[in-house]
Order: C-alpha cells, then sequence, then structure tokens
C-alpha cells in the first residue's frame, strides 16, 4: 500500500459526504447521472443505419434532455458577421472560437465552429452538450446554446473577456503579466473545478485534457473550464481505471495513461501539476524554442525540486522577486505532489484544493514581498505551529495537511519529495 494512502480514503469521504450536504449536491443530480450514463452508452453503440442514424437517436435524446438552447445556423452566421475573422478569438484542432452577439438574447458570446474534418466528431460534440448541460459549477463554463443544423457542429458558451490562460502566460512583451496572487487564485479555481467533476459530479467525470488553453478567465480573473470534447466518465462498481485510446496533449498526459490508456482521476491531476508548474514558472508545458534540455518543463523542473537552493530559479521571472518565498516552496511541493510518476502517490484533487486554498488566501504584512525569510528557512518554532495549526494540521484533514505543511517544515534536510514522506511518516495528526 502506498504510504499516502493509509488515512486519505476515509478522510476523503467523510469531507465529500459533508461538501456535498453544504453545497445541497444529490436528489436531480442522481437523475443527471443516469441520464448522462444512459446517453453515453447510446454514444457507444453502432447502429445498424450508420453515423447519420446514430446522430439522429442522438438528437432525440438532446431534445428530452438538455436544457440548452437549440440555435440555428442562420442565427449565429449573424452573430458573428458570418464568422468574419475579426471577430476570431482563438483555434486550434477542433476548430475555431468567434466572439459574437446574439440579439435575441442581447449576450455577448463565445461561438465554438467545429471542424467538420476535425478531431472532435459527432459523439465528443454531443458528449460535451450534454455534460455541461447536467454539470453546473462556477468554476465550469456555462454553455449557453448549441447547433447541430445538418452537418453544423456549433457550441454557444459564455463570454470570457480575459481569453485563456495559456495566452495570458505569453503574453507580448511590455504586457502587464499576472501578479503572484492572481496567479493562486486562477490555480485554486481551475481545481475546484476539477474536484466539482471528480467528487461531486454522479457518476464522476474525468477531463482527460486539462491544459492552460482549457482555462478560461473572466473579467475578474476567475477561471472556468471549457472544452469538454475528451472528458469521459470515471470508473464505477468499486473499479479503479477506465480504458481508453491515448487523447489528450503532449505534455501534460499522465505517464501511466499515455503507456498504456488506464485512465483514472489521479490522471487529471497530474495534468493539473503540469499546469500549476506552468503558472508557477510562466513556462509552456513543451517549448521547441527553448534549449533542448529545457523543452519538457516537467523534464526540466524535475532536479530542481529536488534542491532547495534551486527553488527560486523556478518562478516566473517577470513576477521580478515580487512572490512570497514561503508560498512559493509550498506552491512548488504541491505541484511536485500531483507530479508525481506514480499514480497512487499523487494528491487527490479535493487534498490539492485545500492546499492551495491556503495559498490563495490574502496575507497580511508579516507575509509580504519583502519577507527577510528570503533564505526559505523558519527558525522560529511557534511560527512554524501557527501556519501547522492554521493550515488544518491539527488532526482535523490529515490526508493532506503534509502538502501545505512540508515546504515550511524545513528542518527536515531532504529532497521535496522526500521531505514529505518524511514528514508524513513522523505523523500528522
Amino acid at each position: 500500500m502506498s504510504w499516502l494512502s493509509c488515512c486519505r480514503s476515509d478522510a476523503h469521504h467523510r469531507n465529500v459526504a459533508c461538501k456535498k450536504k453544504t453545497l445541497g449536491v444529490g436528489g436531480n443530480n442522481n437523475n443527471n447521472g443516469k441520464s448522462l450514463r444512459s446517453f453515453m452508452h447510446t454514444l457507444s453503440l453502432k447502429t445498424e443505419g450508420g453515423k447519420q442514424k446514430l446522430d439522429e437517436e442522438i438528437q432525440k435524446i438532446m431534445k428530452a434532455k438538455v436544457s440548452a438552447r437549440i440555435f440555428t445556423f442562420r442565427e449565429l452566421v449573424v452573430a458573428t458577421d458570418n464568422f468574419n475573422p475579426d471577430c476570431l478569438l482563438g483555434e486550434g484542432g477542433f476548430g475555431r472560437v468567434y466572439q459574437g452577439y446574439i440579439e435575441s438574447i442581447d449576450q455577448v458570446v463565445a461561438v465554438k465552429q467545429l471542424d467538420r474534418n476535425g478531431l472532435q466528431g459527432s459523439r465528443e460534440f454531443f458528449s460535451e452538450v450534454l455534460m455541461l448541460s447536467l454539470v453546473q459549477h462556477p468554476n465550469l463554463v456555462n454553455l449557453i446554446g448549441y447547433c447541430a443544423d445538418g452537418d453544423q457542429r456549433i457550441l454557444v458558451y459564455e463570454y470570457m473577456p480575459n481569453g485563456s490562460l495559456d495566452h495570458l502566460l505569453d503574453l507580448p512583451s511590455g504586457q502587464q503579466p499576472l501578479d503572484w496572487n492572481t496567479r493562486m487564485k486562477i490555480a485554486v479555481g481551475a481545481a475546484k473545478g476539477l474536484e466539482y467533476l471528480h467528487d461531486f459530479a454522479d457518476p464522476p467525470i474525468i477531463f482527460r485534457d486539462f491544459k492552460a488553453s482549457n482555462i478560461l478567465l473572466d473579467a475578474n480573473f476567475n477561471p472556468k473550464l471549457s472544452d469538454f470534447g475528451l472528458a469521459k466518465l470515471g470508473p464505477t462498481e468499486g473499479k479503479e481505471h477506465v480504458s481508453t485510446r491515448v487523447m489528450g496533449t503532449y505534455g501534460y498526459c499522465a505517464p501511466e495513461y499515455a503507456m498504456t490508456g488506464k485512465l483514472t482521476v489521479k490522471s487529471d491531476v497530474y495534468s493539473f501539476g503540469v499546469v500549476f508548474l506552468e503558472i508557477i514558472s510562466g513556462r509552456r508545458a513543451i517549448d521547441l524554442e527553448r534549449p533542448t534540455e529545457e523543452q519538457n518543463l516537467v523534464a526540466w523542473a524535475e532536479p530542481l525540486f529536488k534542491d532547495r537552493q534551486k527553488f527560486e530559479l523556478m518562478v516566473d521571472p517577470l513576477l521580478k522577486g515580487n512572490y512570497p518565498i514561503k508560498g512559493l516552496c509550498q506552491a512548488l511541493a504541491v505541484a511536485a505532489m500531483c507530479l508525481q510518476e506514480e499514480a497512487e502517490n499523487r494528491p487527490l484533487i479535493a487534498d490539492v484544493v485545500t492546499a492551495i486554498e491556503f495559498l490563495a488566501r490574502p496575507k497580511d504584512s508579516e507575509n509580504n514581498y519583502e519577507d527577510s525569510q528570503r533564505s526559505g528557512r523558519l527558525h522560529d518554532q511557534s511560527a512554524r505551529e501557527e501556519i501547522y495549526l492554521h493550515s488544518g494540521c491539527n488532526g482535523l484533514n490529515s490526508n493532506w495537511c503534509f502538502i501545505v505543511f512540508v515546504a515550511i517544515s524545513v528542518d527536515f534536510e531532504c529532497t521535496v519529495v522526500d521531505e514529505i514522506k518524511c514528514h508524513f511518516v513522523r505523523g500528522c495528526s
């Protein structure tokens, strides 16, 4: 058994049950789960009539189950000025996204027109529509409607004025970069979106393509996960994984999924670790313009995780030192745990949420960026105990506290990963 797993499962289920009660999750959510399972079963079938017949069956289900508005192609042509290139927000393997305005609902929207010859087919399209209709959370993008006229496959989302996270991490020279607090705010919101999919959706949903370009930001930099075309229903009935063909984006895929096609919620946790490292470092997951040894972000970071003196080499130079050293150490500890090669050694996303919520809290003057603790050492035992208790490590939530406290409990002379193991074994209750 993993050294992490001994106390995690029971505490995790208690925490999830408590959160579900607080959020009012249940009841109708169970009906949504049945609809989702039934629909995904239909998607897996091969009908005698072929693709056209299957599409007809799917659309019948959609009209009965989905509350999202159905737009005509003509409406969206008008909304985007005939898909004017001047309205183009971005494009990728699945198609193009345009800014539009729909007069009938008086709303600015994002219109995603799928490439009819692209990577996302009708099954993925309708899967995304149904998932976004049945799972709703502040950190999931809001689906307004869709169009399935003829061979057109178009999604209509709420418009997110600050675009995608990958765009903001790659700003042209001279533009103001994201500050540390905003970066942590984005990280915790994105993690909460994953937590909802893993722990509160019924059945659980594995995002499968979690990456910076799929995290959209509203006017206040609140993140929302988008692009559910590759999402899969998680394992049920005691199963530990689902087997599927390998999809996703190189640089973000968990190693066990890339090698075996076995997908679990921990696969998403690995992808979150990559994105979190991008947020901290300002680097891309894969950047072919860098020297060979720096092109893969995770491979570049692995040796640096083992040397505390090099932690500050991993932070985005555009921050120009404006970040708390203790916060940096904690953030890197979380990233390191998410990026463990063995899936069982990664934390659950709920653990990650709790840990980085601590990082995202407004800091008082004691923790300002000019803190003399630049070396990352805390010699004051009372200060360590205060943070330890404040982080929830007083036995109430011992399944995650090792992540938060380890980076500031620097009396253990070992690497980040070894230190986490060391602290956990010595007791966290």
